[in-house]
């Protein structure tokens, strides 16, 4: 399982989420799973490799779908960030998993096995679908030879229509990969309330490699992130913490590169506490006061920091 599939407790785990995700890819809206209906089951297998050693497989969920308590199906979720070419016979490898382990429950009778892939990148999925496509193989041999084919879905690539059929906090999800995949600038501003707000980051963060967005609920902040537009508040402000970091961090390098001794540097760093246009005018008399040449202090700020600092010095 690739490093991206997993984060602690996938949002797909939810009935609400699982059951709205099928409900609009495989039957087209028809809300035929309730999330009542919806059941964990273990995603955690072992088979026999070729060195005769158990090894361990584990897909990112999968659920029993039951009615009347009759099992009607076992249905799979896998998250994919990228293409994988070799991808139909893993999941033929989950699927037949899930029918051994029925197969040694005794169950009856045999429930039919469905994976689905949610396909998250920009580009298309370019790489074959089936495992015959994968093989090459005799043409004399070819009308015994069973074929397997995959679902993916490519979530940027869903359309309007099916954006407006999910009622869970998938729609946010799926919104905001459609719309950065339709404008890389894009800067969510999705106001529908989140009902899974750890769930949702998380994956959003895994997702697409940008940790700010898990880190954007910490303790102080529980309760308050309720929407993509307070998801995106926070972003600006982590943004404004480390340009200002940058900021400090160039100013001490600056005053090193003067020949600053480390408490000299350390003067720097305490202008943490001023605000960034102050903090750069600050930076300048510190060059100034350690003899810097005004060419040289130019090189890193402009002409008009360098003035205010002049006149605030002779003030």
């Amino acid at each position: 399982m690739g490093e991206k599939d997993m984060s602690e407790k996938i949002l797909e785990d939810y009935n609400d989420v699982f059951s709205d995700i099928v409900n609009v890819l495989l039957f087209h809206g028809q809300e035929l799973i309730e999330p009542s209906a919806l059941e964990s089951i273990s995603v955690h297998s072992q088979y026999k490799g070729e060195d005769a050693k158990l090894h361990e497989q584990e897909r990112d969920v999968a659920k029993k779908w039951k009615r009347y308590n009759v099992q009607l199906a076992i249905i799979g979720i896998e998250n994919q960030t990228a293409v994988e070419k070799k991808m139909p016979f893993r999941l033929i490898g989950y699927d037949g998993a899930s029918y051994k382990s029925q197969l040694q429950a005794n169950a009856a009778p045999i429930a039919p096995v469905v994976t689905i892939v949610l396909y998250f990148g920009e580009k298309h999925w370019c790489k074959e679908r089936n495992i015959k496509s994968l093989m090459n193989i005799p043409k004399e041999l070819d009308p015994y030879v069973n074929d397997y084919k995959m679902e993916v879905f490519e979530i940027a690539w869903l359309t309007d229509e099916q954006l407006e059929m999910f009622k869970s906090d998938f729609k946010v999800v799926a919104r905001f990969f459609v719309n950065k995949r339709r404008n890389p600038d894009y800067v969510a501003d999705d106001p529908t309330e989140i009902q899974h707000v750890d769930e949702v980051l998380k994956l959003l963060s895994v997702m697409t490699g940008d940790r700010d967005y898990e880190n954007v609920i910490c303790d102080e902040m529980k309760g308050q992130v309720k929407s993509m537009c307070d998801v995106a508040e926070r972003l600006k402000n982590i943004g404004r913490q480390e340009g200002r970091s940058e900021e400090r961090i160039n100013a001490v390098k600056f005053a090193i590169s003067l020949g600053a001794s480390e408490s000299m540097c350390d003067v720097a760093e305490r202008l943490k506490n001023m605000g960034r246009q102050e903090e750069r005018i600050n930076a300048v008399k510190f060059a100034i006061s350690l003899g810097a040449s005004e060419e040289k202090i130019l090189k890193q700020y402009s002409r008009e920091e360098y003035e205010k600092a002049l006149a605030l010095m002779k003030a």
